[in-house]
């Protein structure tokens, strides 16, 4: 069975850092694409950022685009978000998502994506 499990999330204030991990069991998140993505209360869920499996490429939104960093770890099976700089308007749930299949070129597509996270809560305070 997959789980992927993430953590790191908070109240923080304006201006703050954090950084999301998720852990995946059951599989290998090595050579597929990940993502991370967020719903923010009354909003759908958007994409934050992801690696593409096709060629490794990565993805910014443009909300955070210079703030957000993802990366992974495959020795332990685990990705990260690294946030700086958070703002109000970053508050949301934070889902990390993997694809099981490979060669993905669009990983910011989230219906691209076969497992997901139960989500992390961020909340940045002004």
């Amino acid at each position: 069975q997959v789980q992927l499990v993430e953590s790191g999330g908070g109240l923080v204030q304006a201006g703050d850092s954090l950084r999301l991990s998720c852990v995946a069991s059951g599989f290998t998140l090595d050579n597929h694409a990940i993502g991370w993505f967020r719903q923010a209360p009354g909003k759908e869920r958007e994409g934050v950022s992801c690696i593409n499996s096709s060629d490794g490429s990565t993805y910014y939104g443009d909300s955070v685009k210079g703030r957000v960093t993802i990366s992974r770890d495959n020795a332990k099976n685990t990705m990260y978000l690294e946030m700086n700089s958070l703002k109000p308007e970053d508050t949301g749930v934070y889902y990390c998502a993997a694809d099981q299949d490979y060669g993905l070129g669009y990983c910011y597509l989230q219906y691209e994506y076969d497992y997901w996270g139960q989500g992390t809560q961020v909340t940045v305070s002004s």
